[in-house]
């Protein structure tokens, strides 16, 4: 019994010296035996709990001393807490909300903030939850008798509390449980619920309890015979009160109030002739026969008849009848819109699917790509092509979940959300809706929008979608939502999930030409009211607008340069005696300006250290050249352009993979310690990052340290690994339109990016060479400029140039001569 003794003894010991995660309380005092749930928002404390969690889920907790001071020292904590049991932890958005059950009091000893944990630790004593006390058994009956008195005063004066409680107060005969009843149900300070805390017998807190209950009930009945002086200084709007009840009456004994019965009647036939289920129906009715309870123009009457009426103007049983000649839908949207091929060849299928299958349902399509590409006008020409009615729906900004659900009907101004009143403008069950710049929704402390439609995009759950403020299921099955995006990487994933996504690349310089030509100055000639006979823009002219006014993705800004000239034009036909204005490259200039936009800056001769980039950006390609210098210095590097980490760390396995192979480019590896290398990316202005440019550094250094020239005439693209390894990018159409433009016909690109060159044009396609590469090695053997090579031989010395030179007797008079080798 001794060993088993000291083992025991050890083991409290050892339990004592423990150290447990700590959370700092502000204005609560937890309590033994009893639960508590407050929220976390200090990272401290809530490292703290997640310590506790994957433990063994035990944690102090300790109330601060001033609840004002949000980082406290250990100073600021009581000495006394409890050792409470993590129950539940529920996260939030920066906080997380903790249920835990209070287990015993605790002696805090040593509580310090631990940097291997990032959070409050601490040793403890366990103190006893009820020590036994002094005072005799009647003397605890007499104070659990005053707190009861006191405890119901305190209920009266608040007037909150149930009359079961009140009923269990009276009823109570344990003085315990009659004490923890009123710890948890009442109200006072904090620095008194410690003060509580920290008391070890029954009777003192039942004391110090009376005590604070005491002066908490002054308090409130000082506020009350304040309350009450007030109130009888507002006889006035008393007496107003009481004759517009009087009016009321009045009205209806009048019969004035009849009108509600016949608004019930007019609202009871609608709803019985709309083809709607039993549910639904039910609901209806028995909303409209509240009306007949109720006086007419009460705000109540108000609030049923502006819900019904929203209701019943939704198209219960109305369907848009959908063209099925898919060979006029195609013809349609091919003479509305230049290009777009995969968006058409999607819609189309789905017209195909929709004739031999109409039942089918759930097709949700999302276009992704950059602005003014025409993902906006290819919806209302799908709506045409396929019959519906068309509604936009724009989330840019949206950030309350009521805006997609709605508001419920008891709120002031209530309304139904976006989904259900673009249903309502439709007109009909089945319109095309667009949702308009999804990326754009953001959620704050009400609500992520972007979480309440996922029921709206659910095929498997959208027939039955449940408006908050209509409160009754609504087929959405049957509409065929369109979205749009300009950055798929800020859609959430499961939304994501839910959708069908097209990516519109942005247009080429062909593509422009053609969607100038063929769409807008025939669009801005009518808007403007001119004729074709009136102006002209000539073919050159529209490829200087696009190469030198605009610089974008899409043609918006295509579209008001020609918008300028149809202006430009029509003041010249009124204030000049002209018939006709043609514009031309030669006359660009005197109406719109100099030239906006360069072409861009890149390699134009084979040179050391100037390599051609290419690089994506939000408006399409551009060729982006990368330049090395080196100098004197040791063996510094310096990186200048705007160049965002990942493009840094590319850099700096450029540089090491340089090393690695410097000998195979006859490069002396002491230039690494006695040359600097500056690595620059022009146009320092604009913000650059991605791991793309790997392929790019690389060959910029060993040109620059070797000495051998780059190829002027390729352009490349890839990432690398410290191993020489290229890895595939994203964007390689738009870089590759890049590479057209400015008149490089070589790219070298990624070989596992060949599957991405069939989404090219095939008049880029066809028109570039695009060389596959591997590893480093090959990007090298195909960017730098051979080194030339020479044939060396002895050659005898003329008698006249022996003579010049001083050669020592009996050694034969030659010389090197070196000449270019034949190829």
């Amino acid at each position: 019994m001794q060993e088993k003794d000291r083992v025991d003894e050890v083991k409290k010991t050892a339990r004592r010296a423990e150290r447990l995660p700590l959370v700092a309380l502000r204005g609560v005092v937890p309590y033994p035996n009893l639960a508590l749930d407050f929220e976390v928002g200090r990272v401290e404390s809530q490292k703290a709990v997640e310590l506790a969690v994957e433990t063994d889920r035990r944690i102090l907790l300790v109330a601060q001393r001033d609840q004002s001071i949000v980082k406290p020292a250990a100073g600021d904590l009581y000495e006394v807490g409890v050792l409470a049991e993590i129950q539940q932890v529920m996260r939030g958005r920066g906080t997380m909300r903790v249920l835990v059950i209070c287990r015993h009091r605790a002696q805090i000893i040593r509580p310090v903030p631990s940097r291997k944990t990032g959070c409050w630790t601490a040793s403890m004593r366990r103190m006893v939850n009820y020590a036994e006390a002094n005072a005799s058994a009647v003397e605890e009956t007499a104070a659990a008798n005053l707190l009861r008195s006191v405890l119901l005063r305190h209920c009266n004066l608040m007037h909150r509390y149930p009359a079961e409680y009140i009923d269990m107060l009276i009823s109570t005969e344990k003085p315990r449980l009659l004490f923890e009843a009123a710890w948890s149900n009442s109200d006072f300070d904090y620095h008194e619920r410690q003060a509580i805390l920290e008391a070890d017998t029954l009777t003192e807190r039942m004391n110090l309890l009376v005590a604070a209950l005491a002066h908490r009930n002054e308090v409130l009945s000082a506020e009350q015979d304040l309350t009450e002086k007030i109130m009888s200084r507002a006889e006035a709007n008393q007496r107003e009160m009481f004759l517009r009840e009087q009016m009321q009456i009045i009205s209806e004994e009048l019969g004035e109030s009849a009108g509600a019965g016949n608004d019930q009647q007019f609202y009871a036939d609608k709803i019985r002739a709309l083809p709607l289920s039993d549910e639904v129906r039910e609901k209806l009715l028995k909303e409209a026969n509240q009306l007949t309870r109720m006086p007419a123009g009460s705000q109540e009457a108000y609030v049923i008849s502006n819900y019904l009426d929203t209701v019943l103007a939704l198209p219960w049983g109305t369907y848009t009848k959908e063209k099925c000649d898919i060979t006029k839908a195609a013809a349609l949207l091919d003479r509305e819109h230049y290009g777009l091929k995969r968006v058409k060849e999607r819609v189309l299928e789905s017209m195909s699917v929709h004739v031999l299958q109409p039942e089918l349902t759930g097709q949700i399509i999302c276009l992704v790509g950059p602005p003014g590409v025409g993902k906006t006008s290819i919806a209302q020409s799908v709506a045409k092509a396929l019959g519906r009615k068309y509604v936009r729906v724009s989330l840019g900004g949206v950030r309350d979940e009521a805006e997609i659900r709605g508001h419920r009907k008891t709120y002031v101004a209530a309304m139904p959300g976006r989904i259900m009143e673009a249903v309502r403008q439709g007109g009909s069950m089945n319109p095309l809706i667009l949702l308009d710049e999804i990326d754009k929704l953001s959620g704050d402390f009400k609500g992520d929008p972007a979480a309440a439609l996922l029921e709206v995009l659910d095929s498997a759950q959208n027939h039955a979608f449940r408006d908050h403020y209509l409160e009754i299921p609504f087929d959405l099955s049957r509409v065929l939502f369109l979205t749009t995006a300009n950055d798929a990487s800020q859609i959430p994933g499961p939304l994501y999930d839910r959708m069908d996504v097209i990516e519109l690349n942005s247009y080429t310089r062909e593509e422009k030409y053609h969607i100038a030509k063929e769409h807008l100055v025939r669009k801005q000639l009518k808007a403007n009211g001119l004729t074709a006979s009136q102006m002209r823009v000539t073919d050159a002219a529209l490829y200087d607008l696009i190469d030198y006014y605009t610089k974008e993705a899409g043609v918006r800004s295509l579209e008001r340069q020609i918008a300028s000239l149809c202006r430009k034009c029509a003041k010249r036909l009124l204030t000049e005696s002209v018939k006709k204005v043609v514009y031309t490259p030669e006359t660009l200039e005197s109406e719109l300006g100099p030239h906006k936009y360069q072409r861009d800056y890149y390699a134009t001769a084979d040179t050391v250290g100037l390599v051609n980039g290419l690089a994506w950006t939000s408006v399409g390609g551009v060729l982006m050249p990368l330049e090395v210098l080196t100098m004197d210095g040791k063996g510094e590097v310096r990186l200048t352009g705007s160049l965002g980490e990942v493009m840094k760390e590319s850099a700096g396995i450029a540089v090491s993979y340089a090393r690695s192979v410097a000998r195979q480019y006859d490069i002396n590896p002491e230039l690494f310690k006695s040359k600097d290398l500056h690595i620059h990316a022009p146009e320092g202005a604009v913000p650059k990052d991605g791991p793309s440019a790997g392929v790019t550094m690389l060959t910029a250094l060993i040109s620059a340290l070797s000495g051998r020239s780059v190829r002027h005439d390729i352009a490349m693209t890839g990432e690398i690994t410290l191993h020489g390894r290229v890895l595939p990018i994203g964007g390689l159409v738009e870089k590759s339109m890049a590479a057209y433009k400015n008149g490089i016909r070589t790219v070298l690109i990624p070989q596992d990016n060949l599957p991405d060159l069939a989404e090219l044009d095939e008049t880029v396609r066809n028109a570039i060479r695009f060389i596959p590469c591997e590893n480093v090695r090959q990007v090298l053997d195909t960017a730098l400029v051979p080194l030339p090579q020479y044939d060396i031989t002895l050659e005898p010395l003329h008698e006249e140039e022996a003579k010049k030179v001083a050669v020592p007797p009996k050694k034969k008079k030659t010389r090197l001569h070196c000449r270019p080798a034949a190829d």
